[in-house]
């Protein structure tokens, strides 16, 4: 099944949890619910709600209490965009001005603080703590690995392993307890909401190595921003440890590694994403997240048959396979 026409049978439920999260971020100021209101029509897939509705299936499904998952979690999403906008001094997301952009850095501080701060007010209207510790423990983590991120710019001497600890905590970890939370929201049992949580797991890894691999290998049509944005803002991926192993490549690598970076990010990568095109680091990103899709499907199988563990799968084969 295509990616189109999952969510095409998710129509009507995705267009509810889209309202709720328009409502979400009403707010009596302006500029605020402006700021707020641009960076939700934008767009994006929405893969944190369909994962908490999808997870939900294996419960009892009741949209006016999972949307309070659902919403909060795409909200957290969304404001880590904001502050990441303004890390990397990105001016355009998904083919559009970013809030930094379009205003500045101080307005879209503000509205990813305000955002976080609706995704956390919403959550609590579900009286389960349980769901508030997994959601906070979520934040904590992913505000690591932001550190991480930065801590690690332009850092050569980065292992793989630094690498998948710090993308499990800026992107696996939320999908994951997107479809843990969906379980947990619809009264699911604990080891359904586990399987969950590890396909989301095993799916966000695969989704971020392919994200890496898209900002190499991509156009600008196609993600929406320049490629090479990663390495000018000093972030070494997966496809670029891969190829600094190899001994030809690395000194070459290397000095243009410190190139970029005394020019701050400033200059032309298009060079170095020719020669980490031509590596070998390229078809080895692309095994590692079809081992990570392997195993989201894998751990799927414990599950009930049900239509969307069936979906789960086609999501998998989706961020496998995507190009946007």
């Amino acid at each position: 099944m295509k990616l189109l026409e999952l969510y095409a049978k998710m129509k009507k439920d995705i267009s509810f949890i889209e309202k709720e999260l328009e409502r979400s971020i009403d707010v009596d100021h302006p500029m605020l619910r402006e700021a707020s209101l641009h960076l939700l029509k934008a767009g994006g897939k929405r893969i944190r709600p369909v994962f908490v509705l999808l997870g939900a299936k294996f419960g009892t499904y009741d949209l006016a209490k999972i949307k309070h998952v659902a919403v909060p979690l795409e909200l957290i999403h969304m404001a880590s965009l904001v502050h990441d906008d303004v890390i990397d001094d990105a001016n355009t997301r998904r083919g559009q001005l970013t809030v930094r952009s379009k205003w500045d850095n101080r307005i879209a501080m503000y509205t990813g603080d305000y955002i976080f701060a609706k995704a956390l007010s919403i959550v609590t209207r579900l009286p389960d703590p349980a769901i508030h510790q997994v959601m906070s423990k979520a934040l904590v983590e992913m505000s690591i690995g932001e550190m991480e991120q930065i801590r690690f710019f332009f850092h050569a001497e980065q292992g793989v392993r630094d690498y998948l600890l710090r993308i499990k905590r800026k992107t696996a970890l939320l999908l994951a307890v997107s479809c843990q939370l969906g379980a947990m929201a619809a009264g699911a049992p604990e080891r359904v909401a586990t399987r969950l949580y590890n396909f989301g797991y095993y799916a966000g890894m695969a989704f971020q190595i392919r994200d890496d691999l898209l900002d190499i290998c991509g156009t600008e049509k196609e993600i929406g921003k320049p490629p090479g944005s990663d390495i000018k803002q000093g972030n070494i991926t997966i496809p670029v440890i891969f190829a600094l192993r190899n001994p030809e490549l690395r000194p070459y690598l290397l000095k243009e590694l410190a190139r970029i970076e005394a020019c701050d990010g400033q200059t032309d990568v298009r060079g170095f994403l020719d020669i980490i095109r031509g590596s070998n680091g390229i078809a080895e990103a692309e095994r590692m997240a079809s081992t990570y899709i392997d195993k989201a499907i894998r751990v799927l199988e414990g599950l009930p048959d049900i239509q969307a563990k069936k979906d789960l799968v086609s999501f998998a084969h989706f961020v496998g396979n995507r190009s946007y």
